[in-house]
C-alpha cells in the first residue's frame, strides 16, 4: 500500500512538473533485428539458397544483414499509463482488503447455482448441491453474518487506516476523492449483490439476523471517511 501511495504521489509530482512545458516528450530507440535469419538458415540447410551467391539477393552480407526497428516511447503518455496503472490497483487492493468475503461469497454462490442449474438439465448432483442454498454449511445464516461483521470490522478498522495513508501521501482533497470514489463503489457494489442474494434466498427473519448494514448507511459511513 505504501509503496502504491509513494509511486501515485511522485507520478503526479513529475506531471505537474512537465505541464508547463510544450515540449516533445518522445524518444526513438533504435535496435537490431536478427529474427528473419532462422528462415534463411533453413533454407541454405535444405539447399535452397547457395551461400556464396553474391549476385543474387540472398548473398552471405545481405542475408547476413540484421534490419534496424525504430520504436518511439512517449514520455508523458507512459507516465499517464504508468499512474493510472497504479491507482488502479491501488484501488483493488484496497477493495479486496475491505469486502473479499463479500465478493467470494457471492462467486461460490454463483459457482453452486451454475451447478444446480446444469444438473437439471439431467446431470447427476451430490446431494449436498441439491438442498436450498441456506441449508449448505458455507451459506448458513450463521455463516453469512460472520462474514458480514468481518467485512464491517474491516470498515471500521482497516479503511480508515488506509484513508489515512492515502491523506498522509496525497494532500489534495480533489486527488483524494478522485481515488476514493471507485473504491466507494466498488464496496457499495458487493453490499448491493449480498443483500440482493439474501432477499431471494433467505427469510425476513434471517435477513435481521444476520444484521447487514443498510446501503444509505453505508454510504453515510463511507463518506464520513473522507
Amino acid at each position: 500500500m505504501d509503496g502504491q501511495l509513494f509511486l501515485i504521489k511522485h507520478l503526479l509530482i513529475l506531471r505537474e512538473q512537465i505541464a508547463p512545458f510544450e515540449i516533445e516528450f518522445s524518444v526513438t530507440h533504435k535496435e537490431l533485428d536478427f529474427s528473419h535469419l532462422l528462415d534463411h538458415l533453413r533454407r541454405i540447410l535444405r539447399g535452397q539458397v547457395s551461400l556464396f551467391d553474391w549476385s543474387r539477393s540472398t548473398s552471405l552480407a545481405r542475408t547476413f544483414s540484421p534490419r534496424i526497428l525504430e520504436n518511439q516511447i512517449d514520455a508523458r503518455k507512459e507516465l499517464e499509463k504508468g499512474l493510472k496503472s497504479t491507482c488502479e490497483e491501488f484501488i483493488m487492493s484496497i477493495t479486496k482488503l475491505v469486502v473479499d468475503p463479500m465478493l467470494s461469497f457471492v462467486t461460490k454462490v454463483t459457482a453452486v447455482k451454475v451447478a444446480l442449474s446444469s444438473g437439471s438439465q439431467g446431470q447427476n448432483l451430490d446431494s449436498v448441491l441439491a438442498k436450498p442454498l441456506k441449508t449448505q454449511a458455507f451459506a448458513s445464516p450463521d455463516k453469512v453474518a460472520e462474514l458480514v461483521q468481518k467485512v464491517g470490522t474491516a470498515i471500521q478498522q482497516d479503511l480508515p487506516k488506509a484513508m489515512t495513508k492515502l491523506m498522509l501521501y496525497l494532500q489534495n482533497p480533489s486527488t483524494r476523492l478522485i481515488i476514493f470514489k471507485p473504491i466507494k463503489s466498488n464496496i457499495v457494489e458487493a453490499h448491493i449483490q449480498l443483500q440482493s442474494l439474501l432477499n431471494s434466498e433467505y427469510s425476513a427473519e434471517e435477513i435481521q439476523s444476520i444484521g447487514m448494514l443498510s446501503i444509505s448507511d453505508l454510504q453515510s459511513q463511507l463518506d464520513s471517511l473522507l
